[in-house]
């Protein structure tokens, strides 16, 4: 892929797809479709310094997460964090907010990382910096936005989020502050290995974030009844699920 269009187009097929599986998988490609068009109404409205740099940058990053999608679907390895994430989906009871969140643990923590220092091969990082942090910006909102939305939709995840303790902080743990300030040290990182070999660094971030996905699945028991509650909640097939979705998001 060479635009922002191209990526649409790939990510407009995995949701037509997922939709006709009726796949779960599919509420992460809706998402991530959204953050995609909100990156390139940004870059139309110059919003960030260098735009072709930007676009660059977000077809790198959403090749991370199509390729992960393909290989995993062809039974062929994935990251150990997408693995998580995508596994997740043979799961009848993690909530659609989980599904969400551990899709974007897996992108965000990881792959933006990659990204970052992929388009700042053989020029100084900290160009990217202000630029950097508009997108984590953006995916910042969106997360709240959604969030809110799908509380309102399904009105015991509201109960959830407003009477426990745990799952906030599932979202605190979860902040785009956390999440921006970790992946910019590991673009740096990769940017200037120090020593190691870049494959080792990238296999060290990925066992970090896998581990991060526990946070997002792993939860006391009365915990665990409450979002069970939550999910009974969930009426209709995954494919409906995934119609509500693109209307929160749109």
């Amino acid at each position: 892929m060479k635009n922002i269009s191209q990526v649409l187009e790939s990510l407009d097929e995995i949701i037509n797809e997922t939709e006709k599986e009726n796949n779960v998988l599919g509420y992460f490609a809706v998402l991530y479709r959204r953050v995609t068009w909100k990156v390139k109404e940004a870059i139309e409205n110059r919003h960030f310094d260098d735009a072709e740099r930007m676009e660059k940058l977000d077809v790198v990053f959403a090749e991370r997460y199509i390729v992960a999608y393909y290989n995993y679907k062809r039974n062929l390895p994935v990251a150990r964090s997408w693995q998580k994430a995508f596994d997740l989906a043979t799961n009848f009871w993690p909530i659609t907010l989980q599904h969400l969140l551990i899709g974007m643990n897996a992108h965000i923590n990881l792959d933006l990382g990659i990204a970052a220092a992929k388009v700042s091969e053989g020029k100084n990082i900290e160009n990217l910096k202000a630029d950097f942090n508009r997108i984590n910006q953006i995916l910042a909102d969106l997360v709240e936005e959604v969030q809110h939305n799908l509380a309102t939709i399904w009105p015991p995840l509201g109960y959830i989020l407003k009477h426990t303790g745990q799952v906030d902080n599932l979202m605190t743990n979860f902040s785009m502050q956390l999440a921006r300030d970790g992946v910019w040290r590991f673009a740096k990182t990769l940017h200037a290995p120090q020593g190691k070999a870049y494959k080792d660094c990238v296999l060290e971030r990925d066992i970090a974030v896998a581990k991060v996905a526990d946070i997002i699945t792993n939860h006391p028991p009365r915990i665990r009844f409450l979002i069970g509650v939550v999910r009974l909640g969930e009426l209709g097939s995954v494919a409906s699920k995934m119609r509500k979705l693109k209307k929160i998001t749109s």
